[in-house]
């Protein structure tokens, strides 16, 4: 159940340490609908995080994560409540399926790619938090290059000494610093209110210049992490070209260049090691897949047992070789996923299991539950429909009746063919809405009322023939 909906700053600024466990379900209930066991879960293992750092050092170190496996069917919230749990955490958060690795030696992605993901996305992480430290500076040092670019542009008197007057006509004009101060004010004041916004300037800027070339090679892509920039700088220096451009194209150009200058990209690096290290949560999905022991087909299967194998140490607590240093995967969050269908929990290798101690059942979702999804969350669906139909001019209002409609028809679907939970909502509401959306350019009545009855006569006919539903809805 995917919802995505921004925080307000006073949410944003909520200070994590003060947060109870009570406090983290009350967070992750804006989110995401029901599911209180889960949430129990991830919240106990966030506070035990909290209480670890205030730990000493040496007992610190002891303290392992308390890895979780949710077992339930797709669409019900799982990895919404990761994904949840790791921005209240402000945590480096990485989603990876664990069908799509194979067994070290094949052809295909390794378990210690996700580690190298992590890290990439922690670095970005952090980057973004220093250019919002910086932003007001790399501002001012673009407009002051910005102004110095279009100063020589600008009419300028005959050369004189300094403090020195010239005739125009009968007027006399002051140069010097005092007069070229003057103008460099005026300009600045100029650009700031966009009145030089169409200007051309020339600026100087920096050509990515690396050859194309292949390297072939029996390891992975991720072993060939190897930055040839760095090994051979001499020989791949950076080009600069002289580009014509709007002022106000150059200003946003100058100001990135500002910014990566006053970013220490070492500390960024240093610091996104020790946050992943620390606070990184992986979201293992589809963990059932590679559920299963060897069996007795004759050859050994990649994806499965040899995968959980390869697994096993980086959620036991191992050292990952990365283009940015060594990384210790002993204290990331890893919280396990799956529907567990056909296999269960028991069918993984013993070790593994053993690494998951806290295991949480998420329950599917009733006609209640998709009612709340429809209009409870900040950008529910119901919200998101109406704030597009007006950008038509079109009034769109839902009836409580058309909501328990709608919500009726999903559960019906659901058991009827696959569970996929609150996905459902969409494929339901694209089809509630189908006329609307494609006339809603030519409708002469703005103001459309969905009710019961509106809904029914869009629906009824698709989920009676139980065949077309299974490709409509």
């Amino acid at each position: 159940m995917a919802i995505y909906l921004p925080q307000s700053v006073e949410e944003e600024q909520l200070a994590l340490d003060e947060l109870t466990p009570r406090e983290i379900v009350a967070e992750l209930d804006k989110y995401v609908v029901g599911q209180h066991e889960a949430k129990r879960a991830v919240a106990i293992a966030l506070r035990n995080r909290m209480r670890r750092q205030k730990l000493p050092p040496e007992m610190a170190e002891e303290v392992m994560p308390k890895n979780i496996i949710m077992i339930g069917p797709t669409g019900v919230g799982k990895t919404e409540i990761a994904r949840r749990l790791a921005k209240l955490a402000n945590s480096p958060f990485l989603k990876v399926e664990a069908s799509k690795f194979t067994e070290v030696g094949y052809v295909g992605r390794d378990v210690e790619s996700m580690i190298r993901d992590l890290i990439e996305i922690a670095i970005e992480m952090i980057r973004e938090e220093k250019l919002e430290d910086v932003a007001d500076k790399a501002e001012l040092n673009a407009e002051e290059r910005l102004l110095d670019l279009l100063l020589p542009a600008m009419p300028t008197a005959p050369a004189a000494s300094e403090g020195s007057t010239v005739g125009f006509g009968t007027q006399p004009m002051l140069l010097g610093s005092e007069s070229s101060g003057r103008t460099r004010e005026k300009l600045r004041q100029q650009l700031r209110e966009g009145k030089l916004d169409d200007r051309m300037v020339e600026i100087e800027t920096r050509e990515k210049n690396m050859p194309a070339f292949e390297i072939i090679s029996n390891q992975g892509v991720e072993e060939m992490d190897v930055n040839i920039k760095d090994m051979l700088p001499n020989i791949f220096g950076q080009r600069t070209k002289k580009r014509k451009m709007k002022v106000s194209e150059a200003f946003e150009y100058l100001i990135q260049e500002e910014e990566q200058r006053l970013i220490d990209m070492d500390q960024v690096t240093r610091t996104a090691l020790e946050r992943v290290e620390q606070s990184g949560i992986i979201f293992l999905d589809e963990i059932d897949k590679i559920a299963g022991r060897e069996s007795g087909h004759g050859g050994p299967d990649v994806s499965r047992e040899g995968v959980q194998r390869d697994i096993l140490p980086i959620v036991e607590g191992t050292t990952v070789n990365t283009r940015y240093g060594m990384v210790r995967t002993d204290h990331i969050l890893f919280i396990a996923a799956g529907a567990f269908h056909v296999s269960k929990p028991s069918d993984l290798i013993p070790e593994l299991q053993g690494r998951f101690p806290i295991r949480v059942e998420l329950k599917s979702l009733t006609v209640e539950d998709f009612i709340k999804i429809l209009t409870v969350p900040k950008s529910s669906l119901v919200k998101q429909y109406i704030a597009l139909l007006d950008t038509e001019g079109v009034k769109l209002e839902f009836t409580p009746d058309s909501l328990e409609e709608i919500a009726s028809f999903a559960a019906k679907v659901n058991e009827g063919t696959e569970n996929i939970g609150a996905r459902r909502l969409h494929t339901i509401m694209e089809r509630v809405l189908d006329e609307i959306s494609f006339s809603a350019p030519d409708l002469k009545e703005k103001e459309v009322k969905i009710d019961r009855e509106y809904v029914g006569k869009m629906l009824t006919d698709i989920v009676k023939d139980q065949d077309l539903s299974r490709y409509i809805l």
